[in-house]
C-alpha cells in the first residue's frame, strides 16, 4: 500500500506526505513501517499506544495531515491507491470532496447483504443522497475541517463525516472505484458487541445532526484558498 502510494502520489505532484496511523497493532505492522521510514522520506508514522477504533485513527490522520489536499483509504488493500488518480482528476475549482464508489464489493456475501441493508438505512435516515456512503476511499480539501468537525472514534465516524460536508453545503462528487478481495487479516466489525455499539453510536448521531440539526462545526473559521499540487495520503 504504501509502496503504490509512493509511486502514484510521484506521477501527480512534488509535494506530497504519506501518513501512517498504527493504531495498536500488535503484530509486526510497527517494524514494517519503521524499516519503510527509513526508505522513504515522505513516509510519517503516527502510533497510537492502544487501539483507538477507527474513527480514532482517522481523526490522528486528518490532525496530522499538513497539505492542502487529503486522500485516505484504508490499509487492508481492499482499494488500490493507483485509483487515487480517478479521484483527482475530478477535483476541479467547484469541487471540495471527491468520494469513492464501489464499483462491486468483493466480500462474503452475508458481509454485501449487510452493508447493503447498512447503506440503504443509513442514506435514508440521514438523508444523504450518496450512491456509496461507506466506501473510504476519498479525497478532500483540508480546508473542509475548517467546516466540518468530526468527533466519533468508531466506524460511524464515516457517515458522521460525509452529513456534516453535507450540512455544511460542500460540494462532492462520486467517482467509480474498484474494490478488491482482502488477502489479509479478518474485519474486527462483525461481531454483536462492535454492531450493538455502532448501532447505538448511530442512534445519537441522528438524533444530534438529523433531530437536534447541529452545526457541523461551531464557531467556523473562513476557508482558504487550495493548492492542487500539494497532497497528504
Amino acid at each position: 500500500m504504501v509502496v503504490s502510494s509512493l509511486a502514484t502520489l510521484r506521477k501527480l505532484t512534488g509535494d506530497f506526505e504519506i501518513v501512517v496511523v498504527n493504531d495498536g497493532s500488535k503484530d509486526h505492522t510497527a517494524e514494517v513501517l519503521a524499516e519503510l521510514a527509513g526508505m522513504i522520506p515522505e513516509l510519517r508514522v503516527v502510533t497510537h499506544p492502544v487501539n483507538r477504533g477507527y474513527g480514532g485513527a482517522l481523526r490522528t490522520g486528518f490532525s496530522s495531515a499538513t497539505k492542502d489536499l487529503i486522500f485516505y483509504t484504508d490499509g487492508d488493500a481492499q482499494y488500490d491507491p493507483r485509483e487515487l488518480t480517478l479521484l483527482y482528476d475530478a477535483l476541479d475549482e467547484e469541487t471540495d470532496f471527491v468520494n469513492g464508489r464501489k464499483i462491486g464489493r468483493s466480500d462474503p456475501l452475508h458481509r454485501i447483504v449487510i452493508g447493503r441493508v447498512y447503506h440503504w438505512a443509513v442514506r435514508f435516515a440521514f438523508g444523504l443522497p450518496l450512491r456509496d456512503v461507506d466506501c473510504d476511499f476519498r479525497l478532500m480539501r483540508r480546508r473542509i475541517f475548517d467546516r466540518v468537525e468530526l468527533t466519533r472514534s468508531s466506524g460511524v465516524i464515516c457517515v458522521e463525516l460525509m452529513k456534516k460536508v453535507q450540512l455544511a453545503g460542500l460540494r462532492v462528487k462520486e467517482v467509480p472505484v474498484h474494490h478488491f478481495h482482502r488477502a489479509y487479516g479478518e474485519s474486527q466489525f462483525f461481531n454483536f458487541p462492535r454492531v450493538a455499539r455502532t448501532l447505538l453510536d448511530l442512534t445519537r448521531l441522528w438524533i444530534e445532526l438529523v433531530w437536534r440539526k447541529a452545526d457541523p462545526k461551531p464557531a467556523a473559521r473562513p476557508a482558504t484558498a487550495p493548492d492542487k499540487q500539494s497532497v497528504t495520503h
